[in-house]
């Protein structure tokens, strides 16, 4: 079953859910229980620092392994991401964290991943992770994501499409992350990037990651310019049409300014500025793009 295409997107969280996360105390007894029947006795639990979008989400020791578990409760709108990450886990590993177990249970649906050491990549320009984020996201656009059961681009932004024209432009059979935030981006002691934290799996055209990039790295203070250099490093992105990537700059400077509007705080302004300057970067005449 797919997920619903809102509902586990930020768009879909309610006007106070600025950040959802809670402590691993609030879990019940029974959904402890529950994870250590998977994971042995919990010896340890370090919260993670990044992340808004879980009630509980930590790295776990035990004595038989450290695993990273996130949590929510079930009857919480964004809950149906929980859905999503599984449904998409047997498509992405090993570029994404293997699932290793779920638990639903007195309320809660907590989801257990393999612990992936790494840290979080650096967008600034200039920065040596940009090629290898670069290269992750053309690894997964090898990826066969035509039988993936996530929700198809065409849903996903279905409020911020201005027609026909543009649901049509957005529909494709990748496989796609879109949440390009720089913590979704683990970059392992051997050089790899590994990507976490699929919620927002989506089907669509494979250009759409590289733009979705593109806002990642202009919040994180990249010129549009420098932006689109490093997404001219995907393949993708110069497979699409310069009038494509206008218009969904425009699809993304409208998402963003819902997000904006309706959860407002400092991260969702900046992140519809950045959507803003890219969109008029896109508009704007100038010389040629990359």
């Amino acid at each position: 079953m797919t997920a619903n295409p809102v509902a586990g997107d930020l768009a879909g969280l309610s006007p106070s859910a600025v950040s959802l996360r809670g402590s691993w105390d609030d879990l019940p007894a029974t959904v402890v229980a529950a994870i250590e029947s998977h994971a042995g006795p919990v010896e340890r639990v370090e919260p993670a620092r990044d992340g808004y979008s879980s009630h509980v989400a930590a790295t776990v020791s035990s004595g038989r392994y450290r695993v990273f578990v996130k949590g929510l409760r079930t009857d919480h709108p964004a809950a149906v991401a929980q859905g999503c990450e599984v449904s998409v886990n047997p498509f992405v590993v090993p570029l994404g964290p293997r699932l290793l177990w779920r638990v639903e249970a007195d309320g809660w649906d907590v989801l257990g991943f393999e612990h992936l050491e790494g840290r979080r990549a650096e967008y600034r320009a200039g920065s040596g992770d940009l090629p290898l984020v670069a290269g992750a996201m053309t690894e997964l656009g090898s990826v066969a994501g035509r039988k993936a059961p996530v929700p198809r681009a065409e849903q996903r932004w279905a409020p911020y499409l201005a027609g026909p024209a543009e649901e049509r432009m957005v529909r494709g059979d990748s496989l796609l992350h879109t949440d390009w935030h720089h913590t979704n981006m683990l970059v392992t002691p051997d050089g790899q990037v590994r990507l976490v934290d699929w919620a927002t799996a989506t089907r669509g055209a494979a250009w759409i990651d590289p733009a979705c990039w593109v806002v990642w790295l202009v919040y994180a203070g990249n010129t549009p310019h420098t932006a689109e250099r490093c997404a001219s490093l995907v393949p993708a992105w110069g497979a699409a049409e310069p009038a494509v990537l206008d218009a969904f700059a425009e699809v993304l400077a409208r998402y963003w300014r819902y997000v904006a509007e309706h959860h407002p705080n400092r991260m969702t302004g900046e992140l519809r500025d950045a959507s803003e300057r890219w969109a008029a970067y896109r508009r704007s005449p100038g010389p040629a793009r990359p």
